[in-house]
């Protein structure tokens, strides 16, 4: 995610944030599932809540730039807001906020939404 898809001298200074602050991301959850392989077969205890609290600093480093994109970059504020800290089926509150059946029950799919069509 490091490179730009288009030439940096044509984006905006706000589109280049972005990208600096999704590369952090980016990064910040790549060290999270390090030090989680890392944690699983230590046996040191000691070194094991080391690696445990070094993997928390680096989801609060993820939280704040998540933080940061939702303040600064269109979008963020509403998905967040629709998704995180929701209870039950994720995709049944995806539903609840647009109006639409997910199909998410029991995983079936419950049609295109056109009706039903008689032979």
């Amino acid at each position: 995610m490091s490179e730009f898809h288009e030439p940096a001298e044509e984006l905006s200074k706000a589109t280049r944030e972005y990208r600096r602050a999704l590369n952090t991301l980016q990064e910040e959850v790549e060290a999270i599932d390090w030090y989680q392989q890392r944690i699983d077969p230590c046996e040191d205890e000691q070194l094991r809540k080391i690696l445990e609290h070094n993997r928390n600093e680096e989801m609060e480093h993820a939280c704040m730039t998540l933080e940061w994109l939702r303040r600064n970059q269109p979008g963020w504020d509403e998905q967040l807001r629709t998704y995180l800290f929701s209870e039950g089926d994720i995709l049944e509150a995806e539903a609840k906020a647009t109006g639409k059946s997910s199909g998410a029950k029991g995983g079936k799919n419950e049609g295109l939404g056109i009706g039903k069509i008689d032979h």
